[in-house]
């Protein structure tokens, strides 16, 4: 193998493929990415057999092959490295090393045969259709920071994609859940997504495409089965395998009954809540929310900090009401609304609370009050 590369190139194309590698590995071909070169491309690959990227990128290759080198040694080698510099990828295939230069650097590297890599052979995927990446990536966006962290809820631990509703009306709706607070977003169903199952992307999944996705403006193409989904860009794709479990009837814990509506300034609320919240316990972070006509006091209460109170405007006809919500979650939401004002729906004090952007109908938020 030998092939030149602009570092900025193989900068960018490590930085995607890297992440997916495991720090700890007990089969050591799994701590490495797979180079194959021929041609004017170079590609490289990683997995940690549930997750896959392969990325594609302009080379000079004066002698096509194909070996694996440690993903993270590599990827901080030619981070180090600096602007401009032509990064050099040599190896005569019998020595078991891989030779980097670049100037006056050079880099000696101990490699694995690319035999040694698992086969990544994909399985049939009959579904297929393709959506913008920046409304793919608002999708995502808009859901994730929802997504539980409780492995025993392994079932949680992903955003659920599924189509609801038909002709017109039909949506890709995603959700995701953690038991304290829900999040559901949804666009207009894609041509040729009408027939997917409801699946449930692993968050690491999930946190490797947003940054795929990150800056991209072109169409992505989704395919997926039961039991894997593909995002294929056009120089990158991306395949997991999905969560084998079923999703909880989210429906259920959306309240159909609140009747008590506030609307308030989002950066205004957000900024008083951040504020109070500095006082409250770092463990339960509670503030609680005083409504009563035309204000909202907020306040939180700490034993060993003290206390702190402030009080801002906003749209409440309705009777008074006292609630409180993890702080956290507060500015969580807050800063996934899109418009200027946030609309606020209770029922009462122990009742999951609506939030909702006045500005988009897209979107909609779920948060469990808590004892303050």
């Amino acid at each position: 193998m030998d092939l030149r590369i602009e570092r900025q190139s193989l900068m960018r194309s490590l930085s995607h493929v890297q992440s997916v590698v495991e720090r700890r590995n007990t089969i050591p071909i799994l701590s490495n990415v797979l180079i194959e070169c021929e041609g004017g491309a170079v590609t490289l690959t990683a997995t940690d057999m549930d997750l896959t990227i392969t990325e594609t990128t302009g080379a000079s290759v004066s002698q096509p092959g194909a070996l694996t080198a440690p993903a993270h040694m590599l990827f901080d080698i030619v981070r180090k490295l600096p602007d401009g510099v032509e990064v050099g990828l040599t190896s005569s295939g019998d020595t078991g090393r891989m030779t980097l230069t670049a100037g006056k650097a050079r880099f000696e590297l101990s490699t694995l045969p690319r035999e040694d890599y698992p086969s990544l052979d994909g399985a049939s995927m009959p579904i297929s259709f393709e959506m913008p990446a920046e409304e793919l990536k608002t999708l995502i966006e808009r859901t994730r920071f929802a997504i539980s962290t409780e492995e025993t809820r392994y079932y949680l631990n992903g955003i659920y994609l599924h189509a609801m509703g038909e002709g017109a009306s039909a949506v890709l709706r995603a959700v995701a859940t953690d038991g304290h607070r829900l999040a559901r977003f949804e666009t207009v169903l894609p041509t040729g997504a009408a027939e997917m199952p409801g699946v449930i992307v692993p968050r690491k999944t999930v946190g490797e495409l947003a940054k795929l996705l990150d800056g991209g403006d072109e169409n992505v193409r989704v395919s997926l089965s039961d039991s894997r989904i593909e995002f294929r860009f056009s120089d990158v794709t991306l395949s997991s395998k999905l969560i084998d479990g079923t999703f909880p009837d989210y429906e259920r814990v959306i309240p159909t009954a609140n009747d008590k509506s506030m609307s308030v300034e989002k950066a205004t609320f957000a900024q008083a809540v951040d504020r109070v919240s500095t006082i409250a316990s770092s463990e339960s972070r509670a503030v609680k929310l005083g409504v009563s006509a035309g204000r909202l006091n907020l306040s939180a209460n700490s034993p060993d900090r003290g206390q702190a109170t402030e009080e801002i405007d906003v749209e409440y006809g309705s009777t008074d009401l006292e609630i409180g919500f993890n702080a956290r979650y507060l500015l969580d939401i807050a800063n996934q609304l899109s418009g200027d004002s946030a609309e606020f729906v209770f029922a009462d004090a122990g009742s999951p609370t609506l939030v909702k952007d006045k500005d988009s109908a897209s979107v909609l938020y779920v948060l469990m009050p808590m004892r303050v």
